[in-house]
């Protein structure tokens, strides 16, 4: 009898011992689901910041490969336009020589050639052109402007810009209302013999008065007053190709 007892104990002992242990696994089996929902979760968080870095980066590069794409046009741009300026100022140097060469037996005191602000500016004496107060080209000035023609023509791409320049002294002329007039009759005058006389395209020409107001020394002598009574012919880049080509200028944007 005592036995069957004993063994009905260690039943119930062995069975609660069962239970305990069914029970610290229920426990670790819900521990380690907690632990895999919480891995879950971390894992697809780390997946979205993956995913949202990649787009940062995938923006970040087109936005530096348009940064480069536009620096290296400016860079282009830059380049073409040294390539121009070298180029005009050649042109500059050749147009120049072939002016002084042209007009070597003229007195230098009467006509000058120089380049400023990069154009080549050619100042004639009035005396050469015309006679005193009067806007009529007088024989004498045949053999300048035939040699500057000649010049101008071979180089078509030029635009020529003619300036009559005076004196301070008032003009006092039937035919001439004041220096205004007559600095642009003169500079009329010019550009309708380069024209006319000497075939150069009249689409190229341009005619301006400057009166008084431009003097290239002091009025206030009889030497000063002689150098200003002039006509330059300034011979310059078309201001056209030059706007077209800011238009073309490349932005960093």
């Amino acid at each position: 009898m005592y036995r069957i007892l004993f063994v009905t104990v260690l039943i119930v002992i062995l069975s609660s011992c069962q239970n305990k242990q069914i029970t610290l696994k229920d426990e670790q089996i819900a521990q380690l689901k907690s632990q895999v929902v919480h891995l879950e979760k971390t894992n697809s968080n780390l997946l979205d910041r993956m995913t949202d870095l990649s787009i940062i980066n995938k923006a970040g590069a087109e936005s530096i490969k348009t940064s480069l794409e536009n620096i290296s046009n400016q860079y282009n741009f830059i380049e073409s336009l040294t390539e121009k300026m070298q180029s005009k100022d050649s042109i500059n140097m050749q147009l120049v020589m072939n002016l002084k060469r042209s007009l070597s037996d003229i007195n230098d005191e009467d006509i000058t050639v120089e380049v400023r602000g990069g154009i080549v500016h050619v100042s004639i004496a009035d005396r050469l052109l015309f006679n005193s107060g009067s806007s009529k080209i007088n024989n004498a000035a045949d053999r300048v402007l035939a040699k500057i023609a000649k010049v101008i023509n071979d180089h078509y791409e030029l635009e020529v810009l003619v300036e009559g320049h005076t004196d301070n002294v008032p003009v006092e002329l039937n035919c001439v209302k004041d220096n205004w007039d007559l600095s642009v009759q003169r500079a009329t005058a010019v550009v309708r013999a380069l024209q006319v006389d000497y075939g150069v395209n009249p689409e190229r020409l341009v005619a301006a008065g400057r009166s008084e107001y431009y003097p290239k020394a002091d009025n206030e002598t009889t030497i000063g007053r002689a150098k200003n009574r002039r006509t330059e012919i300034v011979i310059q880049p078309r201001l056209d190709q030059f706007f077209d080509l800011l238009e073309k200028t490349p932005s960093l944007d």
